[in-house]
C-alpha cells in the first residue's frame, strides 16, 4: 500500500516520498508524516536472519514506496559499506545489565552518519525522479554531529551544495575541528554568534522565504534540509531500532516477540521518535526512555504536558542535546492531536510566540509510551566513570545522560525489561569531558594527547575520523551574526 506525506500543519498538502525528501520541509512549515505507519511484513524471526543492509530494505521499502527495489537497494549499499568500520554496522555490547546499540562506527563517529550516509543517495535519487534540474542546496543548523555527518555524505555530490551553521562557542573541539576541516568544493560551514537554537530558527526562516526561494529558482537552485526534519533523515532512523532487535533475537539474547525498552539521548527527539515508529510497525518495545541534559525541556513536557522554551540556555558537555526547540516533537504532537493538522499549527504558533505551550489531557493520555527524566552534568560525569570502573567500557557523554536517566528508572519502575540503550557517539568525540569524568588529572593534557590516552584506557584503536583531523588545516573559517545568516547564504551563492 502507497505512502503518501502530509503536513503536520495542513491535512491538505499530500506528496510522495521522494517529493517530501526533496522538499525537506512543507511550504506552510510543517514537517512531512506518513499517512500512515506501515507494518512490518516481515516475521522478527526472518528479520533476525537478515544483515543490516538487508533489514535496512525491509523497513524502508514500506515507507519510500514511490522508489524502485532498484534504486532502494542502490542508495542502500552505496551508504552502508566500508564507511562503517564494522560489517555489522551497528553494533551491540552488554554492559551493566543494558545492550548498548553503538551507532557511532561510520565517518564521523556519530549516529548521525546512520542516516546521512544514506540521505544524499535518496536525495540525488528523489530528484532525477521528479525531474528536478535545479542545484540542490542543503541548508542545515547543527548542534555539532549532523554537520559533519552531513558535510561528508554531501561532499563532491554531483548537484548539491551544503551550507552548515553551527554555534561558535557550542560545539567541543573536535566536533568544530571536523565541520571547519571538510573538504569539497561544494561545502560551506558557518559559526554563528548565538546558540544551537538560533541557528536552527535562522535556518527555518529562510526555509520560508518565499521571496528567496523564487529568487533562487531564477538562478537555478532550491533549498532542502539534512536535518532531521527531513524524512529522509527519519526513515533511516527506525532501521536501527528493528535491527537491534532482529540481533537481540538472533543472540538467544530475548524471545521471539518478548518486549525491550529503549533508552535514548534526546535533544531534536528525532532519534527517539524513530523508535516510537518501530514501535508502531510491530516491533515489541514497551517504553521508550528519554534522556535529557540540564537543558530539560522534554523531560518537563513529559512531567507536565507543557512545553516552554522560556529558560535559560545551559552549556552542557552533551552538547548535540542543547536544544530548547526540539522540531521533532511537533510530529509526535500532531500524531496525538489525532493528526489534526489545525490545532498543531496552533500549537507551533504559540510555541513561535509566547515560547510555549500546552497539551490537552487526552493529549497526555497518548504519552502513556513514554518516560522522561533527565541527568545533571554531575550525574553524568558519574555515570561515565561508574560504568568504566566496573566493566571496563568507555563511553560518551551524551550516551552517559542516557545511561544516568536508564538508571533512574530501574529506581522508580523496578522494571528489568531487556533494555536497548542508544550510544549516539563515540567517546573520542568528546574526549576531555569523558576522560575528566574518569580522572581529573587529564585535564593538563591537549585534546589530541587526551585521544592517545583514551586509546589506550578503553583498549581501543584512535578511529580514522579522529587521526585524519590532527594534522588537517582549517579550510572554513567564517564566522557570522545570527541575523545574518539570509545574507551569508545569498553572498555563498552569488544571488543577485
Amino acid at each position: 500500500m502507497e505512502v503518501l506525506y502530509n503536513s503536520t500543519r495542513n491535512n491538505g498538502i499530500r506528496v510522495r516520498a521522494s517529493e517530501a525528501i526533496l522538499k525537506g520541509i512543507s511550504e506552510d512549515g510543517g514537517l512531512f508524516v506518513p499517512d500512515h505507519v506501515p507494518a512490518l511484513d516481515k516475521s522478527l524471526k526472518e528479520l533476525a536472519g537478515m544483515t543490516y543492509q538487508e533489514v535496512a530494505y525491509e523497513v524502508m521499502k514500506l515507507y519510500l514506496t514511490d522508489f524502485t527495489e532498484e534504486e532502494l537497494k542502490n542508495c542502500i549499499g552505496r551508504a552502508y559499506d566500508s564507511k562503517f568500520d564494522t560489517e555489522s554496522i551497528a553494533p551491540l555490547v552488554s554492559a551493566d545489565k543494558a545492550y548498548y546499540l553503538e551507532l557511532f562506527h561510520g565517518a564521523t563517529i556519530a549516529f548521525k552518519d546512520m542516516a546521512l550516509s544514506i540521505l544524499p543517495h535518496l536525495m540525488t535519487t528523489a530528484a532525477k525522479k521528479n525531474n528536478v534540474t535545479n542545484e540542490i542546496v542543503i541548508l542545515t543548523a547543527t548542534s555539532g554531529d549532523t554537520g559533519k555527518a552531513a558535510l561528508a555524505g554531501f561532499a563532491g555530490v554531483e548537484g548539491t551544495r551544503i551550507i552548515v551553521f553551527y554555534p561558535k562557542n557550542g560545539v567541543s573541539p573536535i566536533q568544530e575541528k571536523q565541520m571547519v576541516t571538510q573538504k569539497g568544493d561544494n561545502t560551506y560551514v558557518v559559526g554563528i554568534h548565538g546558540n544551537f537554537d538560533d541557528a536552527q530558527t535562522g535556518v527555518k526562516c529562510i526555509f520560508a522565504d518565499k521571496e528567496l526561494a523564487k529568487r533562487m529558482d531564477g538562478q537555478g537552485y532550491q533549498f532542502s534540509s539534512a536535518n532531521s526534519i527531513n524524512i529522509g533523515r527519519l526513515v533511516p532512523q527506525i532501521v536501527y531500532y528493528v535491527y537491534a532487535y532482529a540481533t537481540l533475537l538472533a543472540e538467544e539474547k530475548i524471545t521471539e516477540g518478548e518486549k525491550i525498552n529503549v533508552v535514548v539521548p534526546t535533544g531534536n527527539f528525532g532519534n527517539i521518535l524513530a523508535a516510537f515508529y518501530a514501535k508502531n510497525m510491530g516491533l515489541p518495545i514497551d517504553k521508550l526512555i528519554c534522556a535529557s541534559n540540564d537543558n530539560k525541556v522534554l523531560y518537563d513536557f513529559f512531567r507536565t504536558g507543557v512545553y516552554d522554551r522560556n529558560r535559560e540556555f545551559v552549556l552542557t558537555s552533551s552538547p548535540s542535546m542543547d536544544i530548547l526547540i526540539s522540531s521533532n516533537l511537533e510530529r509526535l504532537i500532531y500524531k496525538i492531536a489525532e493528526s489534526d493538522g489545525d490545532k498543531t499549527a496552533q500549537l507551533m504558533k504559540a510555541l513561535g510566540g509566547d515560547g510555549k505551550y500546552e497539551i490537552t489531557e487526552p493529549m497526555r493520555a497518548l504519552l502513556a509510551d513514554f518516560y522522561g527524566n533527565y541527568a545533571s552534568e554531575q550525574e553524568t560525569a558519574a555515570t561515565i566513570k561508574a560504568l568504566y570502573e566496573e566493566t571496563g567500557y568507555v563511553i560518551d557523554t551524551h550516551t552517559a545522560v542516557a545511561a544516568c536517566v536508564y538508571g533512574k528508572y530501574k529506581e522508580e519502575t523496578k522494571d528489568e525489561t531487556p533494555t536497548v540503550i542508544a550510544s549516539t557517539a563515540s567517546p573520542f568525540k568528546f574526549t576531555r569531558s569523558v576522560m575528566n569524568a574518569i580522572d581529573e588529572k587529564y585535564d593538563r593534557m591537549s585534546d589530541f594527547e587526551l585521544v592517545d590516552e583514551l586509546s589506550a584506557l578503553a583498549n581501543v584503536a584512535v578511529p580514522e575520523a579522529i587521526e585524519e583531523i590532527k594534522s588537517a588545516p582549517v579550510i572554513h573559517d567564517y564566522i557570522c551574526d545570527k541575523e545574518a545568516m539570509q545574507k551569508t547564504v545569498e553572498e555563498f551563492l552569488k544571488l543577485k
